[in-house]
């Protein structure tokens, strides 16, 4: 059974800085690809970041290219979003996701910047 589970959200300044983690079980991490996307309050879920499964390629999303790096580790089973230069706008629950012909999802981590 696949299972995915974030972590590292918070409260942050504006300006600041988060990673957040998502480390997945039940699966041969390395043959997927990983995402990452964010809804914030009455707004659809928004795509940020995926990565293959070996890591040497990734996309970005517009809003946060410049700011956020997605990143995997294969051997912790572990998929990263270093978030620099965060802003207000920025809020919102991040969710990692694999990619397969049944798409998994995790729990939800709240990243909250004050301005």
């Amino acid at each position: 059974q696949v299972q995915l589970v974030e972590s590292g959200g918070g409260l942050v300044q504006a300006g600041g800085s988060l990673r957040l983690s998502c480390r997945a079980s039940g699966v041969t991490f390395s043959s997927y690809v990983m995402g990452w996307f964010r809804q914030a309050p009455g707004k659809e879920r928004e795509f940020l970041a995926h990565i293959t499964g070996s890591g040497g390629n990734t996309n970005y999303a517009d809003s946060v290219k410049g700011r956020f790096t997605i990143s995997r580790d294969n051997a912790k089973n572990t998929v990263y979003l270093q978030m620099n230069s965060l802003k207000p706008e920025d809020t919102a629950v991040y969710y990692c996701r694999l990619y397969s012909t049944s798409s998994h999802w995790g729990q939800g981590t709240q990243v909250t910047v004050s301005s």
